[in-house]
């Protein structure tokens, strides 16, 4: 995520928003489905874990604490970053341990048997929370001791010739060169082997394309690009155009491998939240005065990613408060908003900046992620939030993860499905058992007309209503519960039924994609002093 380079935006001071009634409103109005996730950056140990050279139970405790917390706030996604810098947190043959996870890069950790990848994922899902690989695949180093790489590091097992096609050195970091196709099969490769070993629920780059300009750095120098450029194979008369069209290649065959293999796997970015600045873009651009932009200084035009169907969601890193001047977060929500390409849209929000910005000052404020959250709301085509990054909802700022566990996200939300990634219908389940204890409803179910793989469910959703009858599901409180995902025992408990009370229950499968399928047939329940009495009808008499 690009924290240090916010200050690059003019600025011209600021103005007070005031909350309208809408906002105030619509915080309150918490939508069926919506997407509340967080990265977990462990790039320099950020979030995660809490230092390098833990032991496996001790990564295994962290973790899971941060699984604890995230499903007690209703978040259901969760961002890991699982390759900071050339690097993995994950067993690999072709990609070395991170330093921020085994201290030495290349060195193993205490269970040789662990794999951390695999545990996460598995701690996240028994949480039902979704499992996103975050990569930065052209961070080659994070630094610039090569020597304290291992060896299966390209940086130093490729021979002088191919290093110089591979990487080139910008400011205190080695970078993989995007130009090179054999650098862009490679990453290529990175993501390919994580796809086939590894459940994840999406693959997720950030901002990092063309390296951040640095000050009194040359770019341009550093890359030293103009002879392949003007020696290539192409059509391209600007050099900032081949080198868009070097990202992407890459982004196209992402996308085509992981769809290849498991097309249920999301792939999404999340950009910088200036994609071009009016003044450069009057017809497209956004009315914003940004230092820097996604499209003429990182060269990802995310646009065209969208429209050509590569991506299916996009989160852009709307780092911004409410009425800045420079970039003002509601004029971009509503720009992205608008420029989706039938794509789905999450913003990314600043929580590092929480009580925590010297340059502007509604991040003193308490109402400052209420009134963007309100906003997001407000909008039909934004699906949700992603907070950059989990720590700082920890440390709670303003009160900010009370105000989200009490008020905004109170109740629980489904992610918003993606039916273009759905292959079939999940299955109808059957309720076909109803008993309980002296404190309990026990509900118990099977799927009777599972015609394929596809329809298998991957997780279920349990909703009641009071009295006979059933309600509206798109009501966040008639959400009664959720499965883990790959449940192995299609069975819930109800401990919130009072006693001498009617209920209806209704269950519905959902698949990878959080796709729903039909209800089932609803059961009348009636909770007994000792367990709970299922009724059912004849000719309109209950019996």
């Amino acid at each position: 995520m690009s924290i240090r380079f916010q200050p690059l935006l003019l600025f011209f001071g600021f103005f007070f928003f005031a909350q309208t009634g809408v906002h105030a409103q619509m915080q309150s109005q918490s939508p069926p489905a919506e997407m509340r996730g967080a990265w977990i950056a462990t790039v320099a140990n950020i979030d995660f874990p809490s230092r390098p050279g833990l032991s496996s139970f001790q990564i295994k405790a962290e973790f899971d604490s941060l699984m604890d917390i995230m499903k007690a706030m209703n978040m259901n996604a969760v961002f890991v970053q699982i390759r900071p810098a050339g690097d993995a947190f994950y067993k690999s043959t072709i990609v070395p341990m991170s330093k921020f996870l085994v201290g030495r890069q290349g060195a193993r950790l205490d269970d040789t048997l662990f794999d951390p990848l695999e545990y996460m994922i598995k701690s996240a899902h028994d949480h039902r929370i979704e499992f996103h690989a975050w990569l930065n695949l052209y961070r080659a180093t994070f630094d610039l001791d090569s020597a304290a790489l291992d060896p299966i590091h390209p940086l130093r097992s490729l021979s002088d010739r191919r290093k110089a096609e591979w990487f080139f050195r910008y400011g205190k970091k080695w970078y993989f060169n995007p130009a090179s196709p054999s650098v862009r099969q490679y990453l290529t490769n990175v993501v390919k082997d994580i796809v086939l070993r590894y459940d994840v629920d999406g693959i997720h780059f950030d901002d990092y394309f063309y390296p951040y300009k640095e000050n009194d750095l040359s770019l341009d120098d550093a890359l030293n690009d103009y002879n392949a450029f003007a020696s290539g194979d192409h059509k391209f008369i600007n050099i900032n155009d081949w080198r868009r069209n070097n990202v992407n290649i890459f982004i196209e065959g992402v996308s085509k491998t992981i769809k290849q293999y498991k097309p249920y796997v999301k792939f999404g970015i999340s950009p910088f939240g200036v994609w071009r600045n009016k003044e450069r873009d009057p017809v497209r651009g956004s009315n914003t005065r940004a230092g820097i932009t996604s499209y003429d200084d990182l060269y990802a035009d995310v646009l065209l990613w969208m429209e050509k169907g590569w991506i299916d969601y996009v989160a852009p890193q709307i780092y911004w408060s409410v009425g800045f001047p420079a970039a003002d977060y509601e004029i971009l929500v509503d720009w992205w908003s608008k420029h989706l390409y039938g794509k789905q849209l999450y913003i990314g929000q600043a929580a590092y900046k929480i009580n925590n910005s010297t340059n502007d000052p509604n991040w003193q404020k308490e109402e400052e992620i209420s009134k963007q959250i309100a906003i997001n709301r407000a909008n039909p085509n934004v699906s949700g939030s992603l907070f950059f990054s989990v720590k700082p909802l920890l440390r709670n700022p303003l009160g900010v993860q009370d105000t989200l566990m009490n008020v905004l996200w109170k109740n629980t939300a489904l992610v918003p499905p993606m039916p273009l990634l759905s292959k079939a219908t999940p299955a109808t389940a059957t309720i076909c058992r109803v008993k309980g204890t002296s404190k309990t409803v026990q509900l118990t179910w099977n799927l009777c007309s599972l015609l394929s793989a596809d329809e298998m469910p991957f997780y279920f959703a349990l909703y009641r209503f009071d009295g006979e009858g059933v309600g509206k599901l798109d009501n966040p409180r008639n959400l009664l519960g959720l499965t883990p995902f790959y449940a192995d025992k299609w069975y819930f408990e109800d401990y919130t039924a009072i006693e001498g009370e009617y209920y209806t229950y209704v269950i519905v499968g959902f698949n990878r994609a959080n796709v729903r399928g039909n209800n089932s047939d609803p059961t009348f329940v009636k909770k007994t002093k000792n367990g709970a009495k299922k009724k059912r009808k004849i000719w309109g008499y209950l019996l």
